[in-house]
């Protein structure tokens, strides 16, 4: 089965830094589609970033310019980068992939179980 893991989360200051990782395993013949997503208690679930097969990007405006992500293809790994933190970016982050499990079947969505980012003082 398909298993998504994320890792890197943490609690940081105003300002600082922190890296996610998001290991894709289990039956994989492709991933399409790699992204991060955030929650933060009483708000939906959002769009952060996300990356195409082929290296296309596509960013929130709340996060232009601080975050970054990136894939590893050969690792079936996605990672966010993110700078210059703020409070507003407290959330539970999730890590979203489109995949295909056999060139037969359809590309269906797998979810991480998230990994919490505080950002206080």
């Amino acid at each position: 089965q398909v298993q998504l893991v994320e890792s890197g989360g943490g609690l940081v200051q105003p300002g600082g830094s922190l890296r996610l990782s998001c290991a894709a395993s289990g039956s994989i013949f492709s991933i399409n589609v790699m992204g991060w997503y955030r929650q933060a208690p009483g708000n939906q679930r959002e769009l952060v970033a996300d990356i195409t097969s082929g290296g296309s990007t596509n960013y929130a405006d709340s996060v232009k310019g601080r975050f970054t992500i990136s894939r590893d293809n050969a690792k079936n790994t996605a990672y966010l980068q993110m700078n210059s933190l703020k409070p507003e970016d407290t959330a539970v982050y999730y890590c979203k992939a489109i995949i295909r499990k056999s060139p037969l079947t359809a590309f269906s969505q797998y979810w991480g179980q998230g990994t919490q980012v505080t950002v206080s003082s």
